[in-house]
């Protein structure tokens, strides 16, 4: 009898098949051992790999006497959790719980766990039903299941209610708790929870209210955090040290990052991505493509995350060559496009000004969401496409998505850009219309602002201003301001200058444009006027820049910065070409 159930385990653990197992089933049944607790395992085992073949295996199981050990059932409800339908664990749970199987503390953690991943917030009550009908529910370990995959599902009354209930609470259960309020974004009370805690937090603790410090923007609480891990250990776990190195990039605490990024003393890829991420995001693109060429002379491999940063980046820039080489590297590494990573690309190439391959990389991206087609409809605006961007927009609304405040305004853009007044009042009159309910917020009437002021509609432009139910921002009044010196008007100055005295921004820009109109008309009280109400604010007029990129790194240069190591030869080459024009331009006069 040894020997045939050694045979058998062996038959089992090397069967590839369902067909070849029900000839090793017939073994089973008629060698006596169907009831062998070695034998129900490792069926089990091989049943967890074949989800569609869930009736036969309950049916295979149901004569099994479920006293003896839960293991099997167990055993079948993890692999079933491990696929990608985890919902037919659930189903053989059920079975299994028909046919008289009574579930442990081991059983309970399996089952929610799979529940968690199909979002089945109803099963999940039921189990925790169940859990409570048979005993269990003043385990910790399943109390812990309960809190952790309520947290997970978005249900925090359901995780709070079981862990106030807890007599016993361990670093797992608290941990669960505040896991469970940052992801429903209550990064407070994640934080109140914290501070209550009773046990020593471990580091899953640790980096868990270090990412609702840095949602919440909390720099001082997260450096309190941080000189508490220095003292413990977790001080040279590089998971904490990614997370704290992210939370102050998040607080735009960016030389404390750079400080933690570089005293890590090993460096992973979610390292270098949250670094580098982080610095697009504080507007430092520069820096963040100079961090990705030094990752990459390190041996690291980019994955689609960081990539999606660094088009940002080169969106930014204007760094095409940059933005080129990240699309044929991901075309030779075969990574698979989502719709993150399309969307970026789209964006990096309209602003790139490639509006050909923007259009082609929307129309190869094989899942399109709203943010897709805001990236292509905006992309074609900015790029003068307005007639087209309106027929993308056509497109969006035909393939059943529907538009958000963003792809409004890009259609307003749109229509600003190409001198399409008519159709731009159509869509912002339809913004608050029963087909989109949206509000439209100080970009929308900018741009319509804009677009008025373009052509020649001044009046309406103001009449439009005083509508608004908020005061206009700077753009709004150097869109107005811009329209009456093109247009030589300057009756509406002393409206504007009014609105100057409530703006609270420190952009200069407004303030010179309105100076210099009164200046050109030679009114040159209204001059000083304006020049002392920028002094009374501390308004500095801000020096002019440019941006070019010479051999995949870019360069900034501001008025009057003679910084640039190569500045002398600059000068030098830029007075040559001054010459040379003007003299080929002194030809063509006489010529």
């Amino acid at each position: 009898m040894l020997s045939v159930k050694r045979v058998l385990l062996d038959w089992i653990q090397r069967c590839n098949n369902l067909r070849t197992f029900k000839q090793i089933h017939a073994h089973i049944l008629t060698s006596g051992v169907a009831t062998n607790d070695l034998v129900i395992g490792k069926v089990a085992l091989f049943f967890g790999k074949y989800v569609d073949a869930i009736d036969y295996a309950c049916d295979f199981l149901k004569h099994y006497d479920w006293g003896l050990s839960s293991f099997p059932c167990n055993m079948l409800i993890s692999g079933y959790a491990a696929s990608e339908t985890p919902w037919k664990a659930v189903l053989v749970y059920r079975c299994t719980v028909r046919n008289g199987f009574i579930p442990d503390v081991y059983t309970f953690p399996a089952v929610l766990k799979c529940c968690a991943k199909f979002g089945g917030n109803v099963e999940i009550r039921q189990v925790h039903s169940m859990a409570f009908k048979t005993g269990y529910l003043g385990d910790m370990y399943v109390q812990n299941s309960l809190v952790h995959i309520y947290g997970i599902c978005g249900d925090g009354v359901g995780a709070a209610k079981v862990f106030d209930e807890m007599l016993v609470r361990d670093v797992v259960s608290w941990t669960s708790m505040i896991s469970g309020y940052v992801k429903a974004g209550l990064f407070n009370d994640a934080i109140t929870l914290f501070s209550r805690m009773e046990v020593e937090p471990n580091v899953a603790t640790v980096v868990t209210i270090l990412v609702a410090c840095g949602k919440m923007g909390y720099l001082t609480l997260g450096k309190v955090i941080h000189g508490l891990i220095i003292k413990r250990v977790h001080g040279k776990d590089l998971v904490v040290g990614n997370a704290v190195m992210d939370m102050y990039m998040k607080c735009e605490s960016l030389y404390d990052a750079m400080q933690i990024f570089r005293e890590l003393p090993k460096k992973d890829v979610i390292a270098w991505t949250s670094i580098i991420g982080g610095l697009v995001q504080c507007k430092r693109p520069k820096e963040s493509l100079e961090l990705f060429w030094e990752m990459q002379t390190k041996g690291f491999e980019p994955d689609a995350i960081l990539l999606t940063s660094v088009l940002s980046a080169c969106a930014s820039l204007g760094a095409l060559d940059y933005g080129r080489w990240v699309h044929d590297y991901i075309a030779r590494r075969h990574i698979k496009w989502d719709i993150h990573l399309g969307t970026t690309m789209i964006d990096m190439y309209a602003k790139c000004g490639c509006v050909k391959m923007a259009q082609l990389t929307f129309s190869e991206i094989p899942f399109k969401n709203v943010t897709t087609w805001n990236a292509l409809i905006g992309g074609l605006a900015m790029n003068g496409y307005g007639e087209e961007a309106l027929k993308q927009f056509g497109g969006m609304i035909g393939s059943g998505i529907r538009p958000n405040e963003v792809t409004l305004l890009a259609v307003l853009t749109a229509c600003c850009h190409s001198g399409l007044v008519d159709d731009g009042r159509r869509y912002f009159y339809q913004m608050t219309s029963q087909n989109y309910n949206l509000s439209p917020s100080l970009e929308h009437y900018g741009c319509m602002v804009d677009m008025l002021c373009k052509a020649g509609l001044l009046g309406e432009a103001l009449g439009l201003i005083k509508k608004m139910p908020m005061p206009p921002d700077v753009q709004i009044l150097g869109a107005l301001l811009s329209a009456c010196k093109a247009y030589g008007i300057i009756g509406l100055s002393k409206e504007i200058l009014d609105f100057l005295q409530d703006l609270e921004s420190q952009d200069s820009g407004v303030y010179v444009l309105l100076s210099n109109i009164y200046a050109t008309n030679e009114r040159w009280a209204d001059v000083t006027r304006v020049r002392r109400l920028m002094k009374n604010k501390g308004i500095r007029k801000t020096p002019g820049s440019s941006l070019i990129e010479v051999d995949g790194k870019s360069h900034e240069f501001l008025v009057g910065d003679t910084s640039h190591p190569q500045s002398e030869d600059i000068c030098l080459l830029l007075n040559i070409l001054g010459n040379q024009v003007y003299l080929e331009g002194t030809v063509d006069t006489n010529s």
